[in-house]
């Protein structure tokens, strides 16, 4: 049993009013199956379904047909569901009607088609004509691109009114994915309306022939009416009763013309005033349907003032497609206006497009428009040739006006270069990358600082502003250029595109020689600046002219150093090709290089001048302040060659290059390691002679303006006065111990100082700067033991004798002699001036010092011919004394001496004697034991001062 189908039910119409043969558009529910299953349409009562095209079952597109009610249902008929019924209505609005003489200026775009139906020719929509869907059926598209089907289809069309319809196409096109049994219904539909077409083509030939057998038997009646007139016209004549002027169908003709002529004199001024008003609503409706054209001039030049340049271009596009090959003259003349404001525009935008500085955005866009108007030669590449000569132009007036400020004595003033609103390259690096501990510009900035900053540094900065700020934009057109990015879609279909590239292409070697040039100008203009010498004297006329000759320091190349870093960075991070960058490299590595040697010159005029600073405070290691500023210019010094020295990507660490890798480099690797060598060797030269000359320095030659004393700390020297100012022997036993400190501690510190920053092969140079400092420690330590020593050892052989004293006859010993005694006390007063100064030196000094003594000892006792009994006693006595007295001092050679000494002595075989020479022992170290106490082994500290 079939389903039962609703009635068709209109909800909706739009328009919901018009005059007649207005195109509405019906929607509701039901509206029927198909085209075939719409039976009836009809719309304020009249019939419009001849004009009624079926779109879908809730759609029905159609037009309205004259009707005598001027409001109605809108009601649908089909075989489906019956007669239906209508929410909505329809307004119909009389149209105005025109008289002949009365003027309009609507265009109404017909087409005569014939009315079998009425045997005439009507005016219609060619729309109307168009059956939207042919096959009945709804659209099912695929996703087939158009390109595709144009390439498989050449020479046809999928539009079915087309000469050159393609019915595989329109079915690839809207029915891709159609099922099978819906093809097959549109098969039956277009069957069905072919039949009908056939079927309706034949009922009016076969309604038509009676009247057709009528109007050929009319005219066969005429054919004999006009024979038989002239027949009887020809008999009257020939009798001669009558004579005739003229058939009957003539005096009819001349009737008629005369009649024509009455009217056409009547009406010739109005049918005049007709024709000139049909002329002017024929030109009316010229202006009205063609007011895009006559407009457009006007309209071009409006929107180039507003600068609406897409406007411009879709107008002219527009015009261009449609009157470019007119033969109305009219219009070729409104053309050459268009053409002629469009050329302007042409060289407008050109100028733009060349204008500097402007964006990357805004060079896009010129190019753009003019590939759009299809102007002459290639903007693109005018343009980069354009922004090639600004930038070199930037660089090299960049360096004009600083030399220019330095000339007039201005000083170095910021230049703003174009209004460049950007933060400098050197506040940038300011705020991310502070230099390292003990550079010059580790400090806090006052307001003053940028005026204080050498000019050179200045230029470099703002030279890196122009670089960093304008080449990346001139790649990046490039770029754009190359792949073809700077057209639009209009380009893309013209071919503009692949001529670009194709350019491009041709053009490789052109635009490499143009970054090669900003890169070598750059180089070149750092080197006018800091490194003049590496330039020829042609270079230096064009790079050059700084009258400023004074070095910069250390610091302040690191700071070009990091600037020209970043601008490398920068370059690199725009993937330009490495061989375009190798300048800017090796402009990197003489700077690295030139900054290492400066370096380590003024290095050695800082050293130089720390001899200066000695205070002569000792503090409780037994060493001044000299050692630590010795390591603390090493360290300030090694800190701010870490940046320098680093080893960037894409760099190389030259000091660790053999000779094949540095046969590369645009450097002397050898010359550079010598002169390295030579500075490294010449900052430990300069800190041993800074070392003798502080230690043969006369009293008048120190400045005591600067000395001072601890006053809290025993009176360690005699005479101490708060003008104090150390003797010759206090200031050799303070270098001394400076020596040993520098040799035990501050060398290994800074080997590892140099290790932690990347130095390596130091080591030969270390071990020749400690070898040196144990030179001068010898020389340094043998001048103070000839000062000490010889006035004791000196001393001792006239005390031995005083009183004309005989060893071969001398009464019984009563204990030591003061002689011997004298020289503990010196000795002990050598102790306390060393103990004070340094506890470490204390044992190697008394131990030179003794050595001396007991071999005085043992040459004078050799000296004596013979002792008597008591001079053995005498002698054995005071050698004893001293030898255990300084008994925690002896070495080898004392202990060798003393040895000796004794030896020559008479041995001791009395008990009495022995007991004798041990009690007088006892007796002087007890009466000398607070003296003798200093020579006894201790654990207590020198006193911090």
């Amino acid at each position: 049993m079939s389903r039962v189908r609703q009635p068709p039910l209109v909800t909706g119409i739009s328009p919901n009013e018009g005059t007649s043969w207005t195109k509405v558009t019906i929607r509701g529910e039901n509206l029927g199956t198909g085209p075939a299953d719409l039976v009836g349409l009809s719309i304020c009562g009249h019939n419009c379904l001849l004009t009624a095209e079926w779109m879908s079952a809730s759609k029905i597109v159609c037009r309205v047909g004259p009707a005598k009610d001027d409001k109605g249902e809108i009601i649908v008929s089909t075989k489906s569901g019956g007669h239906g019924t209508s929410t909505v209505s329809f307004k119909l609005l009389k149209a105005e009607k025109i008289g002949i003489l009365d003027q309009s200026a609507v265009w109404v775009d017909e087409m005569n088609y014939y009315d079998m139906r009425t045997d005439r020719y009507k005016g219609i929509s060619p729309l109307s004509l168009r059956p939207s869907n042919p096959l009945g059926i709804d659209f099912d598209k695929g996703k087939v691109p158009l390109k595709d089907l144009e390439a498989l289809f050449p020479g046809v069309s999928g539009e079915f009114t087309s000469e050159n319809f393609s019915a595989t196409w329109y079915l690839i096109e809207n029915h891709s994915v159609t099922s099978f049994d819906q093809l097959r219904m549109a098969a039956s539909n277009l069957k069905k309306q072919a039949t009908k077409k056939n079927e309706g083509s034949l009922a009016y030939v076969k309604g038509g022939l009676s009247t057709f057998f009528e109007a050929q038997d009319a005219l066969a009646g005429l054919t004999e009416l006009g024979s038989h007139d002239a027949a009887i016209h020809q008999r009257l004549e020939s009798d001669g009763t009558e004579r005739v002027e003229g058939s009957m169908t003539q005096r009819l003709e001349n009737v008629l013309n005369r009649a024509s002529d009455t009217a056409d004199t009547l009406f010739q001024e109005v049918l005049g005033r007709k024709d000139k008003a049909d002329s002017t609503r024929n030109a009316l409706n010229v202006l009205q349907r063609f007011k895009f054209l006559f407009n457009l001039p006007l309209n071009i030049e409006r929107n180039i003032q507003k600068g609406d340049y897409d406007v411009v271009i879709n107008d002219y596009e527009k015009a261009k497609s449609l009157f470019s090959n007119t033969e109305v003259s009219v219009f070729k003349k409104v053309y050459a206006e268009v053409e002629t404001r469009i050329g302007a525009l042409k060289i407008l935008l050109l100028d733009k497009l060349l204008e500097t500085p402007s964006t990357l955005h805004d060079q896009k866009r010129y190019i753009r428009y003019l590939s759009d108007l299809h102007a002459s030669g290639d903007p693109a590449w005018q343009c980069i040739s354009a922004q090639h000569k600004w930038i070199l132009g930037l660089m090299q007036n960049c360096k004009e006006e600083f030399i220019n400020y330095q000339r007039v004595g201005l000083g170095a003033i910021a230049l703003d270069l174009e209004g460049d609103p950007r933060p400098s390259a050197f506040s940038r690096i300011r705020d991310t990358a502070p230099l390292n501990k003990g550079g010059i510009l580790h400090t806090p900035r006052h307001s003053t600082w940028h005026y204080e900053t050498p000019q050179q540094v200045q230029f470099v900065e703002k030279l890196s502003d122009v670089v960093i700020g304008q080449l990346p934009n001139f790649w990046k057109l490039w770029i754009s250029y190359v792949n073809g990015s700077l057209f639009s879609e209009t380009g893309e279909k013209s071919g503009q595109v692949e001529k670009s590239k194709k350019n491009a292409r041709q053009r490789q070697n052109d635009f490499k020689k143009m970054i090669e040039e900003v890169t070598h100008r750059l180089v070149k203009l750092v080197r006018g600046a800091l490194l003049p010498s590496t330039l020829t004297e042609l270079e230096l006329r064009l790079f050059g002219g700084w009258e400023n000759k004074t070095e910069l320091t250390g610091p302040w190349l690191t700071q070009v150093i990091h600037i020209v870093r970043i601008i490398f960075e920068a370059l690199v991070a725009l993937e330009i090709p490495n061989d375009l960058l190798q300048v800017i490299q090796d402009l990197l590595l003489e700077l690295r290089h030139h900054c290492l040697l400066v370096t380590l010159h003024h290095t050695a005029e800082d050293v130089k001048r720390v001899a200066e600073k000695e205070d002569w405070v000792v503090d409780n290691e037994g060493i001044t302040s000299l050692p630590a500023q010795f390591e603390q210019c090493m360290v300030q010094m090694l800190q701010s060659l870490k940046e320098p020295m680093e080893t960037k990507p894409g760099e190389v660490n030259i000091l660790q290059l053999d000779q094949d890798q540095a046969s590369e480099l645009c450097v002397d690797i050898i010359k550079v390691r010598e002169q390295v060598e030579k500075l490294w060797k010449d900052i430990n030269k300069v800190f041993i002679n800074c070392l003798e000359q502080l230690s043969i320095k006369t009293d008048r030659d120190i400045d005591t303006s600067r000395m001072s004393v601890d006053l809290a700390s025993p009176n360690l020297f005699s005479g101490i006065q708060e003008d104090f100012c150390p003797t010759l022997e206090q200031r050799l036993l303070i270098i001394l111990s400076n020596c040993q400190y520098l040799e035990k501690h501050t060398f290994l510190n800074l080997a590892e100082h140099f290790e932690r920053h990347g130095f390596t092969g130091t080591e030969k140079i270390t071990r020749v700067t400690v070898h040196a400092v144990k030179e001068l420690d010898e020389s340094l330590f043998d001048a103070y033991i000839e000062r000490k020593s010889d006035p004791i050892v000196g001393s001792l052989e006239p005390g031995i004798y005083a009183g004309h004293f005989d060893w071969r006859d001398c009464g019984t010993p009563t204990g030591v002699r003061n002689y011997l005694k004298e020289a503990l006390v010196n000795i002990i007063t050598v102790h306390a001036e060393v103990f004070t100064v340094s506890k470490d030196l204390v044992p190697r000094v008394l131990s030179r010092i003794i050595e001396g003594v007991a071999e005085e000892m043992s040459r004078l006792m050799q000296c004596v011919s013979s002792f008597s009994k008591n001079g053995a006693i005498q002698a054995r006595l005071e050698i004893d004394s001293l030898r255990d007295a300084v008994a925690s001092y002896l070495s080898s050679e004392s202990h060798a001496s003393f040895k000796q000494a004794l030896e020559v002595l008479p041995q001791l075989h009395n008990g009495a004697d022995k007991k004798l020479l041990e009690e007088l022992l006892n007796k002087f170290k007890s009466s000398m034991q607070l003296q003798l106490t200093c020579f006894q082994p201790s654990n207590v500290q020198p006193v911090k001062r």
